[in-house]
């Protein structure tokens, strides 16, 4: 009897124990960086496309993989009205725009086609774009993540090679709890952090004075407090807005602007931390 007891004990103990994953890289890439916000409506996604541009602008190649599934970017911000092809019906040939390999599932549905998709077909799309998309020759994916710590977030941190996160917030409060979440997620499932970018941080009127619209200072002492990088500030500005609109990033069509620069600058510390 007792025997039998301990027999059950280790069963139990087996089938209790934490699930052991297999990051398998992205085919094709180097390294894979996540742009992630926790909080929607941050400006995550035309930063993502920013920052993609920024490094190509010092020298790697790039490809930039939009996986909101239920709410793609992409083709808008980078001006993409294709389908990608498929040679054999199996694996997916990304889209080159400016020289950026680029995918999403904006690419495969009409822009007004709501994804009404539980859980499991999301993960299955987000497989199908890391597994059976022929991404070729490049330095870095950027991969523009959606908003939040759900399905799409535990799939890249469990089963995918990820090589850093950038978290990206406004200075508010009600953002910085969700970056919070973030974080802890993040240092849970063992990815690692990169730092934390302040957007939309400031807007600098014709009269040169600085306006704090959404406060200040939030993001950088959240950095601190968790002990992460902070990576820099990037104020509102109406050339990214016109940039954006016409699927052209400013980084790509502009980058000596002042705005572009700060990207740069932010590129090059991401650059060195995968060196």
């Amino acid at each position: 009897m007792t025997e039998k007891k301990a027999g059950l004990s280790d069963a139990m103990k087996e089938k209790l124990a934490p699930r052991k994953f297999v990051k398998n890289p992205i085919n094709g890439t180097k390294h894979t960086l996540l742009i992630s916000s926790a909080k929607g409506g941050v400006g995550k996604s035309t930063f993502a496309v920013n920052i993609a541009f920024a490094l190509q602008n010092i020298g790697l190649k790039i490809g930039i993989l939009d996986a909101d599934v239920y709410g793609p970017s992409l083709p808008k911000l980078i001006g993409i009205n294709e389908k990608p092809q498929s040679k054999d019906g199996k694996f997916l040939i990304p889209i080159e725009k400016f020289k950026a390999q680029c995918m999403s599932m904006g690419f495969l549905v009409d822009e007004t086609t709501p994804m009404i998709w539980r859980g499991p077909m999301v993960i299955s799309a987000v497989k199908t774009m890391t597994e059976k998309v022929l991404w070729k020759d490049l330095d870095i994916i950027i991969i523009d993540m959606p908003p939040g710590t759900g399905d799409t977030q535990l799939t890249f941190a469990q089963q995918i090679k990820v090589d850093g996160a950038i978290i990206v917030s406004t200075p508010q409060d009600l953002a910085l709890l969700d970056v919070k979440r973030g974080i802890e997620m993040f240092d849970k499932t063992g990815v690692k952090i990169l730092g934390l970018v302040d957007n939309m941080s400031f807007f600098k009127g014709d009269d040169e004075k600085v306006y704090n619209i959404f406060g200040k200072g939030g993001v950088e002492e959240t950095a601190k407090k968790y002990k992460k990088k902070f990576l820099g500030k990037i104020p509102i500005h109406k050339d990214i807005r016109e940039a954006t609109d016409k699927g052209v990033p400013l980084t790509q069509s502009n980058p000596n602007h002042e705005v572009s620069l700060i990207f740069k600058k932010i590129a090059e510390i991401i650059k060195q931390d995968f060196q």
